[in-house]
């Protein structure tokens, strides 16, 4: 079977190919800026816009080994870590400026909204999910896709091998595992 064409630009792109890095970078720009919009609320923070977001998040992939990605599923776990890292990152750098005050509004929606909307929270949340990941980490790659990538349970289970039954079970777990988790002092 044939590789998609972005799985081909990424691997030249990571082997040195600057016009291929553009061509994979227009092909997933929209994607990844639906994704960032959708981390962010639909809107920009007062400091980190989706298109700010986007663009970190490329040039974390790029600064990686473009080369060694093998599929879809493959870069969709890079971008999705690459997107956490970042909002983690300007979390931080938020708190440390601003300690208890005017806290970036990240905003996220669907499975996100009952996990809070604070840069405190978003680094609890990650801690929590570092935590999950220990104990299960297909599980947490799961809500990490859903909850990152905004992918659907069909998604998820084409890309894992699953069925949607055990995607809706284990978000369901992975959910109550980190309220859980945020909610213990």
């Amino acid at each position: 079977m044939k590789e998609p064409p972005l799985t081909e630009w990424l691997r030249a792109a990571g082997c040195g190919d600057r016009g291929a890095g553009d061509r994979a970078y227009a092909a997933i720009y929209s994607e990844l800026r639906r994704l960032a919009a959708r981390q962010l609320g639909g809107g920009a923070t007062a400091t980190l816009s989706p298109t700010a977001l986007v663009n970190e998040t490329f040039l974390r992939l790029s600064r990686g080994r473009l080369d060694a990605i093998n599929d879809r599923r493959h870069f969709f776990n890079l971008a999705m870590r690459a997107m956490r890292q970042t909002m983690i990152d300007h979390a931080r750098e938020r708190i440390a400026k601003k300690r208890g005050g005017d806290l970036i509004r990240t905003e996220l929606v669907g499975e996100a909204e009952e996990f809070g909307t604070d840069a405190e929270q978003a680094l609890a949340l990650d801690q929590a999910l570092s935590a999950l990941e220990q104990q299960d980490a297909q599980m947490a790659e799961m809500f990490a896709l859903r909850f990152f990538c905004g992918l659907s349970a069909v998604a998820i289970g084409e890309m894992l091998g699953v069925t949607e039954r055990t995607i809706h079970r284990d978000l369901a777990f992975a959910r109550n595992y980190l309220q859980i988790a945020l909610e213990a002092p």
